[in-house]
């Protein structure tokens, strides 16, 4: 994970909450007697926001893991549950490398390894643009040269 991307969740946390804060703030303005739970929702936004923008960016880093050996993908994520994955080489189909408006302005990008899995992709986030293509590039040509259709 690149360090840049404890400044990206935490601008993202931070429009989504900016958005929720100021519908209520509106909704509250155009109300002539407002109900008393808009502005306790409110007022619980405005303690609640500050702490998760504080917490999650760090907790999400320090959390967040991933690495490639020859055999396998392996990822770790979650923020209050926590997830491991395994993806074998053998079972990659596709990698992709993308990157969102907020994402190009950290210079990050996020790679997902497509299996041939129930559980889904794996997904690396939080990586520094000229990594994540390296490591696109690197995990291409590793399952390339590993046998077999990946089903």
């Amino acid at each position: 994970m690149s360090r840049k991307a404890i400044g990206h969740w935490a601008a993202s946390a931070g429009a989504g909450w900016l958005v929720l804060i100021a519908g209520q703030a509106v909704a509250l303005s155009m109300v002539g007697d407002p109900p008393s739970w808009l502005s306790v929702t409110l007022v619980l936004c405005c303690v609640f926001a500050p702490l998760h923008l504080l917490v999650m960016p760090l907790w999400r880093y320090r959390v967040h893991r991933w690495e490639v050996t020859g055999e396998a993908v392996y990822t770790q994520s979650g923020w209050l549950k926590q997830e491991w994955r395994i993806a074998p080489i053998s079972r990659i189909q596709t990698v992709d490398v993308e990157r969102g408006p907020l994402e190009q302005l950290f210079g990050l990008s996020r790679i997902t390894v497509t299996t041939a899995s129930a559980a889904g992709a794996l997904r690396i986030s939080g990586l520094d643009h000229d990594r994540a293509v390296a490591l696109a590039d690197e995990l291409t040509r590793t399952t390339q040269a590993v046998p077999g259709d990946a089903t």
